[in-house]
């Protein structure tokens, strides 16, 4: 339907108007922007400019024939992926291995900050600080060699079962049922004292007027913590929470290749590592481009489904 005259001219004043109140932001905030503008180059860079390869997905992709060269074959990865042995155990993999991050993991930081914030005894408090934070710093390739020590069949945890239950030696690192609770349990040691600080820093702002109301009241430690401790933090959660439900497809593939080996291919396996092997090992660019692709929309669906849900249940969403 074509716009009138006063609908054009309203238009063009609107524009005009957004025009200079960017122009006189940008003077007034000319510091900001220029300290601003590394982190917008990356994102143009390395996230934005990339995806105009994403057509190869769409192409049988030649280096020598180039993106515009390459012929054009439609859906004909995506079909192959979905009909290939691997899909179904890739996407199980992928799915069990961030639901189990999803119910472990993440509450996982929640219940060590709740229980910092309990403790009255300042050296103590500290200490477990400084202790939880530590393996953050530490290299993903140190944290995944340290692993592979303790759980070899000569290593810490082998001699503790060994001597305590007498059972023989296990190759933790070689057996296929063991690769998830290795994984997650490596992955709640190594981030849930660095992920516990921002719930620290959400229940410094919760008013202690409330806890001292809550003390007249007759609410004990536990009930304080229940009704005025968690309901303050809750927006933080959900925030966190709709963050990682939009990276819910895509698991620690640097962690998991590290890890992994063809003896756990079968519990260990996901679309990341898969990307990686039919990519850059295998050097099929179209195919692996097709099935990241495909992981990518399933994660902004589920990022975009999740921020629905949150802004209808609440006033916290991330748009």
């Amino acid at each position: 339907m074509a716009l009138s005259s006063n609908q054009k001219r309203s238009f063009g004043d609107k524009v005009i108007n957004f025009q200079k109140k960017v122009i006189k932001d940008f003077k007034r905030n000319k510091v900001i922007y220029l300290m601003l503008s590394p982190v917008i180059l990356y994102y143009i860079i390395f996230q934005y400019g990339p995806m105009y390869g994403l057509q190869i997905a769409f192409k049988d992709y030649s280096p020598v024939l180039g993106f515009s060269g390459s012929p054009w074959v439609g859906f004909e990865h995506f079909k192959e992926f979905f009909n290939s042995f691997y899909f179904g155990r890739l996407l199980k993999n992928t799915i069990l291995l961030s639901f189990y991050s999803f119910i472990f993991a993440f509450p996982a930081g929640i219940i060590l900050a709740l229980l910092l914030n309990e403790v009255r005894g300042k050296i103590f408090k500290r200490t477990v600080q400084t202790v939880t934070y530590m393996p953050h710093f530490v290299s993903l390739v140190v944290i995944v060699g340290i692993l592979f020590d303790f759980t070899a069949r000569d290593g810490m945890i082998n001699d503790i079962l060994v001597f305590l239950f007498g059972i023989d030696p296990i190759a933790f690192m070689k057996e296929s049922e063991w690769f998830r609770t290795l994984y997650i349990g490596s992955d709640i040691w190594q981030n849930v004292g660095w992920s516990s600080i921002i719930f620290l820093a959400a229940m410094s702002n919760i008013d202690p007027a409330l806890y001292e109301a809550a003390k007249m009241d007759g609410a004990g430690r536990f009930k304080q913590m229940i009704y005025i401790t968690l309901p303050g933090i809750m927006p933080t959660v959900i925030i966190l929470l709709i963050l990682l439900i939009g990276k819910f497809m895509t698991v620690g593939d640097e962690k998991i290749l590290l890890m992994y080996n063809p003896t756990t291919y079968e519990t260990a396996d996901v679309i990341g590592t898969y990307v990686y092997r039919k990519g850059i090992l295998e050097s099929d660019f179209s195919y692996s481009a097709a099935v990241g692709l495909f992981k990518s929309i399933i994660a902004f669906t589920l990022l975009v489904i999740a921020n629905g849900i949150a802004r209808k249940i609440g006033d916290t969403k991330l748009w």
